[in-house]
């Protein structure tokens, strides 16, 4: 009895034994999955991507000015009839007209006006004293263009077959090449209000027979005598001639043409302009008061209310 006593009290013992080492085991296992569980960190959502952010060259949407306010107000802010201010220039607006390279009126030219920020008019106001001073006044032949009208020129220059002024105006470039040679231009400063195109005329000028749609075409790099009788003095070439020769400083202008180009460019640069070097007629009001705004109110005396 002893012994199996002994026996039963060993075997006891060792059950008693394993219960522990399993309580242990258990124990164990328990605070490793609470370890684990603790030192695990919490899921998180996934980050949210950034903003798409505008390309670099593509126009901030507020660089272009649209025609009207919320309230229906123009909105050219500071633009001026330039005849109000001064009516001594004369105008001859080619784009309200069929006498231009696209040969007929273009859009947004609702009427033949020039119309300038009034810095830029103001400018050209004393322009015109040292004009007259001298025998000559000024005439401008384009002035504020709006957004519109650029629009205008990109889709007719998609159209091959609409090259009715040719003949006159770009007789040796090719039409596909007008954008690529740098001979019309998207966007313009013209659009920003402070940029004009224009000439020296006589004082008093002479006499300009109108254009007449149908009219035999002569080419805009032909001798005074021969081009559309613009009553300009000559400077070399015809106004928007797409051709080298406009180049205010080309080569191939000499002599009296070559000095009133020059005489053209002294009168302006004194007042605060600058010459684009492409096109002898080009100028920009250096100062002026809109230098990254693109406008695309109609050229009409309301849209300057």
């Amino acid at each position: 009895m002893r012994r199996s006593g002994a026996v039963w009290c060993g075997a006891t013992s060792r059950h008693r034994s394993r219960r522990r080492r399993a309580r242990v085991t258990a124990a164990l296992l328990t605070a490793s999955v609470l370890l684990a569980g603790c030192t695990r960190s919490e899921p998180r959502p996934a980050p949210t991507p950034p903003a798409p952010q505008p390309s670099p060259t593509s126009p901030h949407p507020s660089s272009v000015s649209p025609a009207v306010s919320a309230t229906g107000r123009p909105r050219l802010p500071g633009f001026v009839v330039l005849g109000d201010v001064d009516p001594r220039i004369r105008t001859d607006i080619r784009y309200a007209s069929p006498h231009n390279f696209v040969g007929r009126p273009i859009t947004g030219y609702r009427e033949p006006l020039c119309l300038l920020t009034r810095r830029a008019a103001e400018a050209l106001r004393r322009v015109q004293d040292a004009a007259l001073a001298g025998g000559h006044s000024l005439k401008v032949y384009d002035c504020y263009r709006p957004v519109p009208a650029v629009n205008d020129f990109v889709a007719w220059s998609k159209r091959p077959g609409e090259q009715q002024s040719k003949a006159e105006f770009y007789p040796h470039v090719d039409k596909s090449r007008l954008f690529a040679e740098g001979y019309i231009g998207a966007p313009t400063a013209h659009s920003r209000g402070s940029t004009m195109d224009l000439t020296l005329v006589p004082e008093p000028p002479a006499d300009q027979p109108p254009f007449m749609p149908g009219q035999p075409l002569v080419s805009c790099t032909a001798p005074h005598a021969q081009r559309f009788p613009d009553n300009s003095i000559d400077m070399g070439t015809g106004f928007d001639c797409f051709d080298p020769l406009a180049r205010t400083a080309a080569p191939g202008i000499s002599g009296t043409a070559r000095a009133n180009r020059m005489l053209l460019e002294r009168l302006m640069s004194d007042a605060g302009f600058v010459n684009y070097p492409g096109e002898w007629w080009h100028y920009s009001f250096a100062d002026e008061p809109y230098p990254d705004t693109f406008f695309d109110a109609p050229v009409a005396r309301s849209s300057v209310g």
